[in-house]
């Protein structure tokens, strides 16, 4: 958590801590949060059932209002409702090179096993323990000699040096080409038939042999935004769109009034939404006798 604290400092850090919490009111992170200006929170989870101390734990993260949980030590297995509230927005660091040595003692079974390099990795938290997507991860030489203390040391300083780097990453992301563009591909390759290929220089998804119904455009023309065209009703839901929100909707060049350009490099997406838009874009282009088909799957 210091690391982490001291990172935010340097002028070009891209994240700051809100707040900070722990399950042990006694815990020295919390003093050290107090003395740098940073507002706290601490309830001990003792005679407390884990649901019920974890709906404390997200109410004091609610007033925080905070776009990313950075667990930093703290050693408690949370509950499924717990995670799937933070979904999406809550990293882990973990002392081992995963999937190595989920749980704990990881430094003991890394030097009993053999092993000639251990680590840490950071990882987004899911429900089952220690095995979200991983996000980055820092190997550490195993010394000749070396104790379960000794090697927790060094490991140590690679958690202090990898930390603040992944976090950085991590709020960074949905301002990331690679990572928007990924997100895109996973909400239209899940469309019927849909198939990915490259159009005037762009990404873009459409049904197989047949039309188009989304393009990623990056600097398209030198406009300067990332976005996502999709297929719209027509000229009138366009205006709507752009009067609703001018910053985020546009009129994209060269496609004209059935198309709706969306930006994804505002940093705030709404991913539902977005989703949303992919499928009915889709469900405008699909030839008749598929849609008729994917109603009559989805009714079963």
């Amino acid at each position: 958590m210091a690391a982490l604290l001291y990172a935010a400092k340097a002028p070009d850090c891209p994240f700051e801590l809100v707040c900070v919490g722990a399950n042990d009111p006694a815990a020295e992170g919390l003093a050290i949060a107090a003395s740098e200006g940073i507002p706290t929170f601490a309830h001990s989870h003792k005679g407390l059932k884990r649901d019920a101390f974890d709906a404390i734990i997200h109410g004091e993260l609610i007033k925080c209002q905070p776009d990313v949980v950075a667990l930093a030590g703290y050693m408690r297995i949370l509950s499924p409702g717990f995670v799937e509230q933070w979904a999406g927005r809550m990293i882990n660091i973990h002392p081992s090179l995963l999937p190595k040595y989920p749980g704990l003692d990881t430094h003991a079974r890394a030097l009993e096993a053999g092993d000639t390099v251990a680590g840490c990795s950071i990882h987004e938290v899911t429900a089952e323990l220690d095995s979200g997507p991983l996000l980055s991860q820092s190997e550490v030489v195993i010394l000749p000699g070396d104790t379960p203390d000794s090697l927790a040391e060094r490991v140590r300083i690679a958690e202090h040096q990898l930390y603040p780097r992944t976090l950085a990453a991590f709020v960074m992301r949905e301002r990331s080409t690679d990572w928007l563009l990924s997100q895109v591909r996973a909400c239209a390759m899940t469309q019927p038939q849909a198939d990915e290929v490259i159009s005037h220089g762009m990404p873009c998804f459409g049904i197989i042999g047949g039309k188009k119904f989304a393009y990623f455009t990056h600097d398209h023309h030198g406009d300067g935004r990332t976005a996502l065209l999709v297929k719209i009703s027509g000229v009138d839901e366009q205006i709507m769109l752009i009067e609703q929100d001018p910053d985020r909707h546009f009129r994209p060049a060269y496609f004209g009034d059935g198309w709706l350009g969306l930006r994804l490099d505002l940093g705030d997406n709404d991913w539902d939404d977005i989703a949303a838009k992919i499928a009915q874009s889709w469900a405008y282009v699909a030839p008749a006798k598929l849609k008729r088909a994917v109603d009559v799957a989805g009714g079963f």
